[in-house]
């Protein structure tokens, strides 16, 4: 069994129903178990900055898949509720980032731990530390926490609300 983060979140439509509807998909995946929920927060795009605000958060999981196993059932997904990638960091219904995978470190085409843009991202950082408040980057080894206050501004990420209980399980 492995512990993995993973990053959720979207723009378009219900954003906090959609983070729920993805949330529950994965908890209903063979070989993944929920462990932990971050609250919700709501943040500013990032690269194309002229589109809606995002919702954003971060589940941690117990999984018997492989990293690429469960890369792709992230990416299986975001294809069942409809996302279609015709923009890089363009709006998206849903969104799912395998950040890290216990202490894995990959650089394969299709997949590379830890996500290569983890520490430069506010909507990963902030609630990151809800889960892992004593965390460090498999790599560098920095806390995430200081990557956090080497960040310029706050990236407009603001509490938005804590997911329903029967959600966070």
């Amino acid at each position: 069994m492995a512990t993995a983060f993973i990053g959720f979140g979207g723009n378009i439509g219900d954003r906090v129903a959609a983070c729920e509807a993805a949330l529950a998909r994965l908890a209903a995946s063979d070989g993944v178990r929920l462990a932990a929920l971050s609250d919700l927060f709501r943040s500013d795009p990032v690269g194309i900055v002229d589109q809606p605000w995002f919702v954003n958060g971060v589940a941690e999981v117990e999984t018997t898949l492989a990293p690429i196993d469960l890369l792709n059932r992230l990416i299986e997904i975001e294809a069942e509720m409809g996302r279609v990638r015709l923009v890089k960091n363009g709006p998206r219904i849903i969104d799912l980032d395998l950040l890290l995978y216990g202490d894995t470190r990959l650089a394969e085409t299709t997949l590379t731990l830890p996500h290569p843009r983890m520490l430069e991202r506010h909507f990963v950082l902030v609630p990151l530390l809800q889960l892992a408040p004593h965390g460090r980057h498999p790599v560098s080894g920095e806390p995430f926490v200081a990557a956090l206050a080497r960040l310029p501004g706050d990236g407009g990420v603001r509490p938005l609300l804590p997911l329903p209980a029967e959600v966070r399980r």
